[in-house]
C-alpha cells in the first residue's frame, strides 16, 4: 500500500493518504484547503487516482478541502452523517466500508470531541492502522467543550472503538502539537495522561472539565465552511449592517426572528425566565455558537436589560450577520409588560 503522512504548518493537521498501488486508486484523510495544490501535485506525480476525500468530523481549526477536491478530481466527499453536512456525497454510518483497489477502511463512530467524530480503520492483516482524527492524539485527546462534544461519550468511544483495536494497531492521529507522528494502542493504554489503563470515566470527565481553552482562532471562519464542504461562495458586497432596535412587546417580530438570550444559564432559568423559543447562548460562548446559524437568519438578542444584548448584537454584525435586532429593556420590559397584560 502507499501511505503518505501529511503535515499543515500553523494548525498542526495531519492529512493522510492512502493508495493502493495495483489499482491507483487513493484515500484522502482531512485535506486541509490551504495544502490543495501540494496534495494534487502528490496525487499526479505518484499516478493515483482519487475516489474518495474524508473528514474525522467537522473541524473548528481550519478548512476542509473536500469539496475543492471534488470539483477537481471528481472524488467522492464523505463525513459522518451526524455532523449534518448536506453537501457530503457520502453520509457515513458506523460500519460502513469504504473501498480503493484491494484495501478497506472501516467507520467507527467516535462521538465525543464532537457529535459527528468518526475514526478509520485499515486492517491489512498484518497491520492494523486507526486514523482518529481528534478523538485520540498522541499523550492526549480532543476537547468536548462546544460542536455537542462530551467527555463521557469520547472516553466510551476510545475505550470501546479504539481501545478495543489490537494492541500494536497504529494511532495516526488528526493534530500533533509536541513533534509525534503516531503512536500505538498500547502505549496510549499505558501512557496517555488522559486515557490511559489507571483513570476512569469520572476522573477524565473532571479533568476534562478543567481544561478551560480558548476557542481556535479560526473557528469563526472553519465552521460554517466545513458546514459547506469548504466551498463558500462569497455574496456581492453589501453595505454595512446595522442594529434594529425593537420592542419586547412587538410579538410579531420576535416570532419572526431566531430569538438568541445570552445571559447566563442561571438567568435563562431564573425569576425572570426567558422569551418563548428562545435559545441560551451566554455571551461569551456567543461567537461559538453562532458560527453554526446562516448569515442572512433574522435575530433579536436579549439579556436583562438590554445591554449585553446590544454588545452581542455587535459582535454578530462584525462576524456578518445582516439582520440583527436588539430587544429594548429586556427581560426586564418583558417581565413588566406581562405584568400589566395580566
Amino acid at each position: 500500500m502507499i501511505f503518505r503522512q501529511l503535515f499543515h504548518q500553523e494548525t498542526c493537521t495531519y492529512t493522510y493518504l492512502l493508495a493502493d498501488e495495483l489499482s491507483r486508486e487513493a484515500v484522502l484523510i482531512d485535506p486541509v484547503i490551504e495544502s490543495v495544490e501540494r496534495d494534487l501535485r502528490l496525487l499526479d506525480e505518484l499516478g493515483l487516482k482519487l475516489i474518495y476525500s474524508l473528514d474525522t468530523h467537522v473541524h473548528a481549526d481550519h478548512i476542509t478541502a473536500s469539496g475543492l477536491l471534488r470539483e477537481r478530481t471528481g472524488a467522492r466527499s464523505g463525513v459522518s452523517a451526524q455532523a449534518g453536512v448536506a453537501c457530503a456525497d457520502q453520509q457515513l454510518a458506523h460500519g460502513d466500508r469504504l473501498a480503493f483497489g484491494r484495501y478497506e477502511l472501516e467507520v467507527r463512530s467516535t462521538p465525543g470531541h464532537t457529535a459527528g467524530c468518526v475514526t478509520y480503520v485499515l486492517d491489512e492483516g498484518s497491520k492494523v492502522m486507526a486514523f482518529t482524527g481528534d478523538a485520540l492524539f498522541v499523550r492526549g485527546c480532543g476537547r468536548t467543550d462546544f460542536q455537542q462534544g462530551d467527555a463521557a461519550t469520547l472516553y466510551r468511544s476510545v475505550h470501546d472503538q479504539i481501545y478495543s483495536l489490537p494492541a500494536d494497531a497504529v494511532i495516526y492521529p488528526g493534530h500533533d502539537y509536541k513533534g509525534h507522528t503516531s503512536s500505538t494502542v498500547a502505549e496510549e493504554w499505558q501512557h496517555n495522561p488522559r486515557l490511559n489503563r489507571k483513570v476512569d470515566r469520572a476522573a477524565f470527565v473532571e479533568l476534562m472539565d478543567q481544561l478551560k481553552l480558548a476557542h481556535p482562532k479560526h473557528i469563526h471562519e472553519a465552521l460554517p465552511a466545513n458546514m459547506a464542504c469548504g466551498i463558500v461562495r462569497q455574496p456581492p458586497p453589501a453595505g454595512p449592517a446595522t442594529v434594529q432596535e425593537i420592542s419586547a412587546s412587538d410579538e410579531p417580530q420576535l416570532q419572526n426572528r431566531l430569538v438568541i438570550d445570552v445571559r447566563s444559564p442561571e438567568e435563562f432559568n431564573g425569576p425572570l425566565g426567558h422569551l418563548p423559543g428562545a435559545i441560551s447562548a451566554p455571551l461569551n460562548t456567543l461567537n461559538a455558537a453562532a458560527s453554526l446559524w446562516q448569515r442572512h437568519e433574522p435575530i433579536a438578542v436579549v439579556c436583562r436589560s438590554g445591554a449585553r444584548s446590544a454588545q452581542g448584537c455587535q459582535l454578530l454584525v462584525e462576524m456578518g450577520f445582516t439582520d440583527v435586532a436588539n430587544v429594548a429593556g429586556g427581560m426586564n420590559a418583558w417581565t413588566n409588560r406581562q405584568e400589566l397584560t395580566s
